[in-house]
């Protein structure tokens, strides 16, 4: 079993997800509880086509693949407050063809810069933080554990798709699920793609390029 690192600051510790606390923070009411964080690993009419409960099962499948683990979590005393999802772009259909990343031009779309492999890019998609745990470093200590998490596993690059709160200030937590662009560029993430008003693409390089 891995064991939560600690993060003196905020009380949070993190580690690479189980499933048993995956279930427990995610619960059986609010938007994670239907979603499953299955929105951008089903295009279109394939999350449509799925009932929460399908949903749920195919993270669970995630789980018990032997690969690693499609996020990590945070904890306080104990229990699971956050969840973020990273795995390797690829993993996500939605994000393939979305817009923010074609408006940022074939060779981030295609990950063809710098000799970058599909594998390479591994996408940050989705933050959960319990209510009672906003804005007290939870998220901050997500991201941190997903670069870790992704590098760990041969990431080169780490990427995110943000929500610029300056220029969408109504934006609300159904936006914010995505991060928001201040949280990333704290973290040493750089924007390489601002090309859809509100949301940008950002990049962290982790590690060397793909020797082909």
């Amino acid at each position: 079993m891995t064991q939560p690192d600690n993060d003196a600051e905020g009380g949070v510790a993190t580690a690479a997800a189980q499933w048993p606390d995956v279930e427990q923070l995610f619960g059986v009411r609010g938007e994670p509880s239907r979603c499953w964080c299955r929105f951008f690993a089903l295009a279109g009419a394939d999350f449509a086509a799925t009932s929460p409960a399908e949903r749920k099962a195919l993270l669970k499948d995630r789980f018990d693949g032997g690969m690693p683990a499609p996020g990590v979590l945070a904890y306080r005393d104990g229990t699971p407050v956050g969840w973020c999802a990273v795995e390797p772009r690829q993993c996500y259909p939605r994000i393939l063809r979305s817009q923010v990343l074609k408006a940022a031009g074939p060779d981030i779309a295609e990950s063809s810069d710098e000799s970058l492999g599909a594998a390479d890019v591994w996408s940050v998609s989705c933050f959960v933080v319990s209510p009672g745990h906003r804005r007290s470093g939870v998220a901050a200590a997500l991201l941190g554990a997903a670069v870790e998490h992704a590098t760990a596993h041969g990431a080169t690059v780490v990427e995110g798709y943000p929500v610029d709160a300056a220029k969408r200030p109504k934006a609300g937590a159904p936006d914010l699920y995505h991060g928001t662009l201040r949280l990333f560029l704290e973290a040493g993430f750089e924007v390489v793609s601002d090309a859809v008003p509100g949301r940008a693409l950002v990049r962290l390089r982790v590690g060397p390029p793909s020797s082909g």
